[in-house]
């Protein structure tokens, strides 16, 4: 009998050892942090963030799959619901943003505050 679909995606994920999954993940997290604390482009530091939702996303999934628990898979659901409303609201915002000021670069935001 042949297995299906659904028992063999556990199995290939669980082939890569965990520590793997962790090391990229750290890794892609460290270059969002990175993104975020050295960059002044907006969209820049926007996609900084998305990484390390990302990172966040790669490492529940690793665990989910490593302990056959599906609540890892459902935590990657609603933060994945909660990033798509994050990029409309940030880009909106970056969008007036550059409208009002012709430029997206952070340092300038400062007149905001006044």
């Amino acid at each position: 009998m042949q297995p299906t679909q659904d028992v063999l995606i556990p199995d290939v994920i669980q082939q890569i050892p965990l520590t793997y999954y962790l090391i990229l993940s750290t890794a892609l997290f460290v270059i969002g942090i990175i993104g975020v604390l050295t960059r002044r482009n907006a969209i820049i530091i926007f996609m900084s963030i998305e990484l390390m939702l990302n990172a966040v996303n790669l490492l529940l999934i690793a665990f989910s799959s490593y302990r056959s628990d599906s609540a890892g898979q459902v935590f990657v659901f609603f933060i994945m619901a909660v990033a798509a409303a994050e990029v409309s609201v940030g880009l909106a915002i970056i969008v007036m943003i550059y409208r009002n000021t012709r430029s997206i670069d952070v340092g300038l935001l400062n007149k905001l505050k006044w």
